[in-house]
This record gives C-alpha cells, structure tokens and sequence, in this order.
C-alpha cells in the first residue's frame, strides 16, 4: 500500500504543491516582502532564563504510570528552577499539571534573569490551557515587561487570510526573504483574560541571521514597536544557536521525558 501511495505522489507532484500554494501565492508573497523589516541584530549581554515543560506516560494492566517535568534554566546551563511529579494512576491531567508547572516557573524566574523566554505559543495558554493559569501568568509577565514567547513554528494564519491563504503565515515570510529582520508587528485583540478587559497579543516573524529559520515571537499587550522587537532580537542573538535561543534547547533537553526515563520509574517500581 505505501509503495502505491508513493508513486501516485511523485506523479502528482506539482498538482499538490500547486493546492497549497493556491492561486494567489505571488500576490501573498509579495505582500510579505512589503511587510518585512530587514535588521540585522547586535549582540547584547543579557541573563536570560528559557522555559520549557515535558511530560510521557505508559500503561501496565489498566494503571498508568506518568511523570511531569518543568524547568527554567539560563544560558550557563544554571537550573533556576525544577519541577517535577509522577505517579501510578490514570486519573492525572498530566498536560494541564505541565502547563501549570511551566507557569510556577516563570512566576519564579521573572526576579531571576532580565529576559524569561517561554517555549511556545501564548495563544496555546489563552485557547488550550486552564482558566485558572492564565490570571497568575498575566501578573507575571506584566510584572517586570520581559517575558516573551518564541517558536519555532506556527500555525496561525491571520496575517494573508484577506487574500484567500492556504497555508500558514510562516510559510509564506519563509519564500518572501532570506535576509535578516522581522514582520510588521500583527496585533490580536481576540483575548478577555480578565472578563473585563481585552488584552492583545503582538507577534512578529523574525529571523536573526542571513537564511536562518524563522522564529515567532510573542508579547502580552498592544503598542509596543518595532524598537521593542529589535531590542528583543538583540538580547537574544548573542546566545542562539542556528536562529533559536540556546537557552530554550537547554529547558528542552533538562526537561524532556523519554520513553527510557520511564523503563528506569518503572524498575524502581518493580512494574
């Protein structure tokens, strides 16, 4: 069957590469170009703390066995903060127990580090995460104005829906340029976190060096400007690794749970 799946897809190719580019791909292209800003970021010396959460699961005869993980570490590899929990049972949110944790540790690295970068989207904490977090995360970030929100890869597609996109915002800034720089800033004003007052997300695409992968960066609220971007792409430039904060790969790497992580809780368990 895959073999089958396969040599109908070569054939037909360019038929679906011509789908997803959609008739008014050249339109949206050049459209992005217009909205591009090219800047090339200096190096600046921040301490900067990255965020990230991780959490896996395996079954034995009807129980579930589960661990969670957060971390903020900064950029020297010093852990700020660590977070973890398991259990044997199948009655644990794991995902929702992760986000929490992820926002206790920004609530303790905001003090700690002059930038805090949480892995992710904020538009994942105001659409898919507990009500509950979101007012603690708020006061947070509106605490000391440096958290921000960086991803490697986005899904949103706000910025060319006028214009009949297909795929996503990202796709299209990824054929527009190569150089060095990031988006007209996007406000978003779908969000009531209080229930009485509508905040914003502003977002760029930003890119930090000649032809590397585009990031997405994320703040909480309306106006800020293109200078605030710019500072926040020179407060990162110093320690990124292919485009993308150092510290973020280290809070990854801290935290992840693998499928060997849970072998090893589980012989400690005897299952």
């Amino acid at each position: 069957m895959l073999n089958s799946v396969l040599k109908d897809a070569i054939k037909k190719r360019d038929e679906t590469l011509s789908i997803l580019k959609g008739p008014k791909f050249e339109q949206i292209v050049k459209e992005a170009k217009s909205n591009w800003i090219d800047f090339s970021p200096t190096k600046q010396d921040v301490v900067a703390a990255g965020i990230d959460s991780s959490f896996n699961s395996t079954k034995f005869q009807g129980a579930e066995l589960w661990a969670v993980t957060a971390v903020s570490v900064k950029s020297n590899g010093e852990i700020l903060v660590d977070l973890h929990e398991h259990g044997l049972d199948s009655s644990t949110e794991i995902a929702s127990l992760a986000s929490k944790m992820e926002v206790d540790a920004c609530i303790e690295s905001v003090d700690q580090a002059d930038l805090v970068l949480m892995d992710g989207s904020l538009y994942s904490e105001f659409f898919t995460r507990q009500k509950s977090l979101i007012n603690p995360l708020v006061d947070a970030i509106k605490k000391n104005n440096n958290v921000i929100f960086i991803s490697k890869t986005s899904n949103t597609r706000k910025q060319f829906e006028h214009l009949g996109a297909i795929a996503g915002d990202i796709f299209y800034y990824n054929h527009a340029t190569k150089t060095p720089g990031f988006s007209k800033i996007h406000e978003d004003t779908r969000f009531k976190t209080r229930g009485e007052v509508d905040d914003s997300i502003s977002s760029v695409f930003a890119r930090l060096a000649e032809s590397l992968p585009l990031i997405k960066i994320e703040l909480f609220g309306s106006g800020h400007t293109n200078n605030d971007f710019k500072l926040i792409l020179n407060k990162i430039l110093k320690n990124s690794v292919g485009g993308y904060p150092y510290t973020l790969k280290l809070a990854h790497n801290n935290c992840k749970i693998s499928g060997k992580d849970l072998e090893k809780l589980a012989g400690i368990h005897g299952l």
